[in-house]
């Protein structure tokens, strides 16, 4: 994120105020933000080093998992297929395994960023989940 030369796909001045901002480093496959449970960040990396995946447990929804760019369409994970762009090739379907799992153990539904149809089913501001 702060290399001195970032990757030419990155605007670093779109988040160059966090490079002095206070940093927890994770070092943990899970961190509970909150301490409760209700917002947890899962480590999934494969697509990045670094890629995370974010878990919500709603009050009314129930859990979600924000997979980022841990699959970028529905027919990746039926297919088990993995872009050719991601860091380590390898260690995306680990990843998926163990997020898959996860799912499965909390019961989570998972909302695939990328997917067009899957995300035009979902609820726009100023309406909410809750």
């Amino acid at each position: 994120m702060f290399a001195e030369k970032p990757p030419t796909v990155t605007q670093p001045s779109y988040y160059a105020a966090l490079k002095n901002s206070k940093t927890i480093i994770i070092s943990d496959d899970e961190y509970d933000v909150f301490g409760d449970g209700s917002v947890i960040m899962k480590l999934a990396p494969g697509h990045t080093p670094g890629h995370q995946v974010l878990y919500l447990r709603l009050a009314r929804t129930g859990g979600v998992v924000l997979s980022g760019d841990l699959y970028h369409f529905p027919e990746a994970r039926t297919l088990k297929r993995v872009t050719i762009f991601d860091f380590d090739q390898a260690q995306t379907p680990v990843s998926r395994d163990a997020i898959e799992a996860f799912l499965i153990k909390t019961g989570a539904q998972l909302w695939i960023q990328h997917d067009y149809i899957g995300n035009s089913r979902l609820k726009k501001a100023p309406d909410y989940y809750e």
